[in-house]
């Protein structure tokens, strides 16, 4: 049974997956609650299901980029926990988890966005390609009115999007912009996308013993300037 753990940003998200099935699933806006909610969460999640950490094979986790602090917290539990028995742990791209739920063959660029906090983004922008997503401009944080001048038109826009992410975009689109937000639903980050990215890098890994806790690190962006 593997365990994953998303808390980037204020929406925090855990799920249980054995490989085949998604077990449990949750999902919600913690705002700052993160040290709060995660341990009793997961705890909360396993009674339900009637396992324990015992039962747990391996751990994945979303390193960023993302909010320091929820990334912080989210990285060191599940490090904690994959190094007291020894467990892989996977480390996956918040991005990344935006792009895998994505079940569209859309060919239009992809724009992936998670709040960064005071007003601005973190965002890269994707072409799929061959059937995967490639990036064409690496993450990086800006406001809202910079991504969408910098950003190809027309674009999907999908993520976690802040308040003054949907006012800006509902105002591009009504100046003529090509813009097309995704549903909420096909925009929320979810864990259980998280999970599965891990299951299969564990299957492609040749490794005697795949990825250590010790090697994983936090990704964190810096404003430019």
């Amino acid at each position: 049974m593997l365990l994953a753990l998303d808390t980037s940003t204020q929406l925090m998200s855990i799920a249980l997956h054995d490989g085949d099935t998604l077990w449990a699933e949750t999902t919600l806006k913690v705002a700052r609650q993160h040290s709060a909610l995660l341990a009793p969460m997961i705890q909360q999640t396993l009674a339900q299901v009637k396992l324990a950490a015992e039962d747990l094979s391996a751990l994945a986790v979303s390193v960023g980029p993302g909010s320091y602090t929820g990334l912080r917290i989210g990285v060191a539990l599940a490090k904690g926990m994959a190094e007291a028995r020894d467990l892989p742990l996977v480390p996956v791209s918040t991005l990344e988890t935006i792009l895998a739920a994505q079940s569209r063959q859309a060919q239009l660029p992809l724009v992936a966005a998670l709040p960064a906090g005071r007003k601005r983004v973190i965002w890269a922008e994707y072409q799929r390609r061959e059937g995967t997503w490639q990036e064409t401009r690496r993450p990086q944080i800006s406001d809202w009115g910079q991504l969408l001048e910098a950003c190809s038109q027309p674009c999907l826009i999908s993520g976690e999007i802040s308040a003054e992410g949907l006012a800006a975009i509902d105002a591009a689109r009504r100046e003529g912009h090509g813009i097309e937000l995704l549903p909420a639903s096909e925009r929320l980050r979810r864990a259980g996308t998280l999970a599965e990215i891990a299951w299969q890098r564990l299957r492609d890994s040749n490794e005697a013993a795949p990825f250590p806790a010790s090697q994983v690190m936090p990704i964190y962006l810096k404003t430019p300037g």
